[in-house]
């Protein structure tokens, strides 16, 4: 029985849209995981699974501990929820959040908020001001992992923390503490020009000896300069941890003894973007199904919805997969639609009204934002449906 099969087998009960989690693939997937992270524990990224009993599951898993969310408020819910040791990897400006936090003793022994700079600091303490009592608040400090070369004029990388030499690093450690009730425990310094760029693209071969060559030289620059980054900010503070990396680049940044943990989370569900590495294959394990509605022409159907673009930088790549069955295509005048998609190709004559086309979104969690739940399917049946983060109410962003 192929996938298809498997999938439409064990969902026939079900009407879509709906999305599914395939049980077997995403345990392969953590299983590389850990293998790649060769024995280094692994930070689930939340934003990459939006569905607090997949988490549970996840963390359950050998070889993972430890939570990165994407925002206080997303923590301070996760929290509630029994989970522990959790880094808001991004900073925030959300004064309410904040000063629940300072107000939560116990919250604030279980979440880690983001800073890159002094104005953070500033605007911490303006938030948290009036709590009483008031918890001491733990810290991460985010470096920049972006490359720069050609004297800056060229760089690759995400635009994240103004903080990139030691003593940018240096400095900011020495000013946290200066300030009572602030405490730095981590580091953050995520090289996304790696971890997040894949380095085969199909049919670009220029371009993907462009990217190995940046990476290259990353990885060799950014190995010295975060020992560095690393040591300057022990001076000042006992780092309870050092995080980096991404699905994309895990076993090349353990390697590096300054980090301590990698950050991952796309690889358990590994989109459509995870295809196009050469360190690593995954197995398609979230999916959407949706229905065939018309079909305008004996090559072509269309189905129901489908407009689920990913972010990032608009184009193609970001749009979601037609997978199963193989062979289907967006229409090119029209791509994705709102309320109903166009597909052609050679499977479109075998497809009928009411029989349904699997997609795979171009990210990972982001899939979790248009559907309210995940149906758990193990084999050809499905075991559990478990809520994502919109089917609990919650919408963080």
């Amino acid at each position: 029985m192929d996938d298809r099969q498997r999938y439409d087998r064990a969902t026939a009960e079900l009407e879509p849209p709906f999305a599914i989690l395939d049980l077997e693939a995403m345990r392969a997937n953590a299983a590389d995981l850990v293998r790649r992270a060769g024995g280094k524990p692994i930070r689930v990224a939340s934003k990459s699974i939006r569905s607090r009993p997949v988490l549970e599951r996840i963390l359950a898993m050998d070889g993972f501990r430890g939570v990165m969310a994407f925002t206080l408020p997303e923590a301070l819910w996760l929290a509630g929820h029994g989970f522990t040791d959790i880094l808001v990897a991004y900073p925030t400006a959300d004064r309410h959040a904040l000063a629940a936090l300072a107000a939560d003793a116990e919250a604030a022994r279980r979440i880690t908020v983001t800073v890159d700079s002094a104005a953070h600091l500033d605007f911490i303490e303006h938030a948290v001001e009036q709590a009483t009592p008031r918890a001491e608040l733990r810290l991460c400090l985010d470096v920049d992992a972006g490359y720069v070369a050609l004297g800056g004029r060229f760089r690759a990388g995400a635009l994240r923390s103004p903080v990139r030499e030691p003593e940018d690093a240096a400095d900011l450690a020495a000013e946290i503490a200066k300030r009572p009730g602030l405490r730095l425990v981590g580091l953050l310094a995520y090289e996304a020009q790696i971890a997040g760029v894949g380095d085969a693209p199909q049919g670009k071969a220029a371009y993907a000896r462009a990217v190995r060559l940046m990476q290259a030289r990353s990885a060799r620059e950014l190995i010295v300069r975060r020992g560095l980054v690393v040591n300057a900010v022990r001076q000042f503070a006992e780092l309870e941890f050092v995080n980096g990396g991404g699905t994309g680049s895990i076993e090349l940044t353990v390697r590096e003894k300054a980090v301590t943990e990698v950050g991952a989370g796309s690889g358990l569900f590994h989109p459509r973007l995870f295809d196009f590495y050469r360190r690593f294959t995954g197995h398609p394990a979230a999916l959407f199904a949706l229905p065939v509605v018309r079909r305008p022409r004996p090559d072509v159907v269309t189905v129901l919805g489908g407009g689920y673009p990913a972010s990032g930088s608009a184009g193609p790549s970001r749009l979601p997969q037609p997978y199963l069955p193989a062979g289907l295509r967006y229409a090119p005048d029209e791509g994705a639609g709102e309320v109903q998609t166009p597909l052609l190709g050679q499977a479109a004559q075998d497809l009928r009204i009411g029989d349904r086309v699997w997609f795979r979104h171009a990210k990972a969690g982001e899939l979790c934002e248009r559907f309210d739940a995940l149906h758990l399917v193990e084999g050809d049946k499905v075991v559990e449906t478990v809520p994502t983060y919109r089917g609990e109410g919650r919408t963080f962003l």
